[in-house]
C-alpha cells in the first residue's frame, strides 16, 4: 500500500482509481452541457414529466372514457326506446342531467388554475390574461349537460 492510499478517504481512492482506469476514455462536455445549470430542481426537472402534463393526459383519458361509457349508453337507450324519439330526447335529456363529471371536472379546475403558472406563461399587458398557447386560450371547459347534448344530440339516428 502506497503511503498516499492510507492519507486518503476510501471514496477517494475509488475515485482516483475509477479516474486511472477511465483516463484518455470518453468525450469533452458539449459546450450546452457545460453552460446549463447544474441544481437539484433542474435535476428533478429534466427527470419527470412536468404535472401539467400528467394532469392534461388524466384529463384527455378522463374525457375519452365519458365519450365511450355515454355513447354506449346513447345506443343501449336508443334501442330500449325503439323509434319513440319524444322517450327517447326526455330521458337522454335526464341522463344527461345525472351524469357524474365530478373526477373530471376537479381535474380541469385544477388545470385551468395551474396551468399558466405551472408553465410560467407570460401576461398580455393589455388584457391582463396570460397568452393563448397555440392561438388557443389554455382553460378547458367544464363537463356536464351541454357537453353531453353536444357530444350526443338527444335525438335518434
Amino acid at each position: 500500500m502506497r503511503e498516499t492510499d492510507r492519507r486518503q478517504t476510501p471514496v477517494e481512492r475509488i475515485v482516483e482509481r475509477d479516474h486511472d482506469v477511465n483516463a484518455g476514455r470518453g468525450r469533452p462536455l458539449s459546450e450546452r452541457a457545460r453552460q446549463s445549470q447544474r441544481s437539484v430542481e433542474s435535476y428533478l426537472k429534466g427527470g419527470v414529466r412536468p404535472r401539467w402534463m400528467e394532469r392534461v393526459v388524466d384529463i384527455d383519458g378522463e374525457i375519452a372514457d365519458h365519450r365511450r361509457r355515454l355513447a354506449r349508453a346513447h345506443r343501449a337507450l336508443g334501442e330500449e326506446c325503439a323509434g319513440d324519439r319524444l322517450a327517447f330526447a326526455e330521458r337522454w335529456a335526464a341522463l344527461a342531467r345525472a351524469w357524474n363529471f365530478d373526477e373530471a371536472n376537479t381535474l380541469i379546475e385544477q388545470h385551468n388554475a395551474w396551468y399558466p403558472i405551472e408553465r410560467d406563461l407570460p401576461l398580455n399587458p393589455r388584457t391582463g390574461d396570460y397568452v393563448t398557447v397555440g392561438g388557443r386560450s389554455y382553460r378547458r371547459t367544464f363537463l356536464g349537460e351541454a357537453w353531453v347534448l353536444e357530444q350526443f344530440p338527444a335525438r335518434l339516428s
